[in-house]
């Protein structure tokens, strides 16, 4: 119960909230229910981002949804508090969405054409690269797998040059070794290695292809 309010109120403030959640869930399953699909609606109580992954770990979930920005539009960091949690502390992938990118299905086109891939050669960015390329291949889209050289890490322009080859061939093995598994599933592949901030690289190279998703 919240400090200072009494039972009454509080429990006011219960059914509002728990009134909210409903019309939310219910907006789902129309949509769901619309396109022929099965969709279970649940409200939980308690931390939003421990709800959601014990939810994700009961149900053996394979993938969770989420908006990248919180009720709040705070700009203190970019993803929202509960989405940043979910994607730091699960186990099951989950697909960020920003706010005003709705699903636009148009006949002839797929949701999902231009899929950027980033990897950097981690088990982690294997993984990764593996649930991209079943995505393209469910739309048949185009894969861009890409490797930034990070320039945080490493002064290239003291570097040996040895030093930077072997960066841009670790890089170069990387993307190639994603682009040779979509094009195994007959999938358009391009390969890129850049160099410079991670994050900011990723997101330009994505701006520059008309990316419709970033693994």
């Amino acid at each position: 119960e919240p400090t200072g309010i009494d039972a009454a109120d509080a429990e006011t403030l219960r059914q509002q909230e728990e009134a909210r959640c409903r019309a939310a869930t219910d907006r789902i399953v129309e949509q769901a229910n619309d396109r022929g699909l099965e969709c279970v609606a649940e409200i939980r109580q308690g931390v939003p981002h421990e709800a959601i992954l014990e939810y994700a770990e009961e149900h053996d979930v394979d993938l969770v949804v989420m908006g990248s920005h919180g009720r709040t539009g705070t700009e203190r960091a970019r993803l929202g508090s509960t989405t940043e949690r979910v994607i730091t502390l699960g186990d099951s992938p989950v697909m960020s969405v920003p706010l005003g990118d709705t699903a636009d299905v148009r006949e002839g086109y797929g949701l999902y054409d231009e899929i950027v891939v980033a990897t950097d050669g981690s088990d982690d960015a294997e993984a990764a690269a593996e649930n991209g390329i079943e995505i393209a291949e469910q739309y048949g889209a185009d894969v861009h797998a890409i490797y930034v050289v990070d320039t945080t890490t490493y002064d290239l322009e003291d570097a040996p040059r040895s030093i930077i080859g072997l960066l841009k061939e670790g890089g170069r093995q990387a993307t190639e070794a994603v682009a040779a598994g979509a094009r195994e599933l007959n999938l358009p592949a391009t390969t890129n290695v850049l160099r410079g901030l991670p994050d900011e690289e990723i997101l330009a190279f994505a701006d520059g292809v008309d990316a419709d998703l970033i693994v």
